[in-house]
């Protein structure tokens, strides 16, 4: 393929060919070869394909025919509660929904679910995605027994809450479910110009592994993955389009381990020759993970997820220790008025910083979440440019990120998020995407950009 009237962030008016895999060539008077495919990219930028640092592959898949039980979508109970009743009236079986943020109707509990739904099975899922909520059916349809039979449900007074945290696999093991197809969600993270993606669900193992090989051998899943999970994943294997990453390390703050058995982890993942990635989102969870990584000593690759609560001295430790971190500035639209409405001011200053970790020589790069959030990354770049909520709030003008930086979030290497920048040159991996303006017209309204075409490795995977 040639790829004219190009313009990347180092070249105007240029042409790029690629062939099989790789881009061959760079120049200005590159003129077409008998039968070569050309795409006129009519003066619009050319980047590298863009890489999203932490997703969730599985559960974006899922959410595609799951209800929206949160913001923007749901906005208080009785919202919720229509929206539920759709979905019962025009399918059968289980009601899943996702996204649900206590803003909605509190903390919702089995009790709840079966006075708005008693006679469907259903199961809402918190927008944190480590929280699911049963109703009474529900339950019976996994076997879940008042008196208790093992299962890992909270309790109340022997009681189940229909409450239950970070236990997916359970739950799918319980449900008899196979693993969703991806193929769809491929499509849609391809017309984002993405061609890479990092999943970072810590319960990944053998089973995600080779449900992810056997998509991508189908060509149904399109993007390369780099593989986060658990200890199941070590030694750190390796198939074409998809390799294994950090261990990923899940805190919560209301369960945290002991310094010590961090520390062990921590050291456990690094003999293996897997890094590691923490999720922290309160300053405690940041803190913590910090510290014990200093203890048992940093990897290249050891990375924080979220940081989503940092004070300045936090920052501070995180540059000392040299670790990475991958921001979410999507949530900033997403969440923001919420946090706002809901946080004191302190914690509002230090959430999901970007432009102090940049200033302090922290390598900071950016995934969406998705699907806790959306995967869109133009409208997460706008949002790091001008650090705007959903209602035009302005949260941590200090945290904006510069035109000339930005790109990193989603243009480093996989293993090196915000990294430099990963360049479009001859002899380079063939994976880029063509947008419908000049760089100079994104940052000027990132959110209103189109991807023209995406091309993954050589392969056009999107085009418009």
């Amino acid at each position: 393929m040639l790829i004219v009237n190009a313009n990347t962030p180092e070249h105007t008016c240029i042409a790029l060919r690629t062939d099989g895999e790789h881009i061959v060539a760079l120049a200005h008077d590159l003129a077409p070869e008998p039968g070569e495919v050309v795409f006129d990219a009519a003066g619009g930028a050319v980047l590298p394909g863009l890489h999203d640092h932490h997703l969730h592959l599985l559960a974006y898949a899922a959410a595609i025919d799951s209800v929206h039980c949160g913001p923007p979508q749901v906005d208080c109970a009785q919202a919720l509660a229509a929206a539920l009743a759709e979905r019962a009236a025009g399918s059968a079986g289980w009601i899943r929904g996702i996204g649900y943020h206590e803003s909605v109707a509190g903390d919702i509990d089995r009790c709840w679910l079966d006075r708005v739904l008693p006679g469907r099975p259903v199961r809402v899922q918190h927008r944190s995605g480590q929280l699911w909520i049963f109703n009474s059916l529900g339950l019976q349809c996994l076997g879940v027994e008042a008196a208790g039979g093992g299962d890992p449900f909270e309790r109340v007074d022997g009681v189940p809450t229909g409450r239950l945290y970070g236990a997916d696999p359970w739950v799918r093991e319980r449900l008899g479910a196979s693993m969703p197809a991806l193929g769809e969600a491929s499509r849609r993270l391809a017309r984002l110009g993405i061609t890479g993606v990092t999943d970072a669900s810590p319960g990944n193992g053998l089973a995600e592994f080779r449900h992810f090989a056997a998509e991508r051998e189908a060509g149904h899943l399109q993007q390369s993955v780099l593989m986060m999970g658990s200890e199941a994943l070590d030694p750190a294997w390796t198939v074409p389009g998809l390799s294994v990453g950090a261990t990923k390390i899940h805190l919560r703050e209301a369960a945290l381990p002991t310094f010590d058995v961090l520390c062990d982890r921590i050291e456990c993942s690094h003999r293996a020759g897997r890094p590691v990635a923490v999720h922290c989102v309160t300053l405690v969870e940041l803190m913590l993970a910090v510290t014990a990584l200093q203890a048992a000593g940093v990897q290249a690759g050891d990375r924080l997820e979220h940081a989503a609560l940092a004070s300045m001295e936090a920052v501070d430790l995180v540059r000392e220790t040299g670790l990475r971190v991958v921001t979410q500035p999507n949530f900033i639209f997403e969440r923001g008025d919420v946090y706002l409405a809901s946080l004191p001011v302190d914690e509002v200053e230090g959430l999901y910083r970007a432009g102090s970790l940049v200033a302090a020589g922290v390598a900071v790069g950016a995934g969406s979440d998705a699907p806790y959030g959306d995967p869109d990354p133009w409208r997460a770049i706008a949002v790091a440019l001008d650090r705007r909520t959903r209602a035009g709030r302005l949260l941590g003008a200090a945290e904006r990120l510069a035109p000339a930086t930005v790109l990193d979030l989603y243009c480093s290497h996989p293993l090196r998020p915000g990294g430099a920048r990963r360049r479009l040159e001859a002899g380079g991996v063939a994976d880029l995407c063509v947008l419908d303006r000049p760089l100079a017209r994104v940052f000027a309204d990132a959110a209103a950009v189109d991807v023209r075409l995406t091309v993954a490795r050589g392969r056009v995977i999107h085009s418009a």
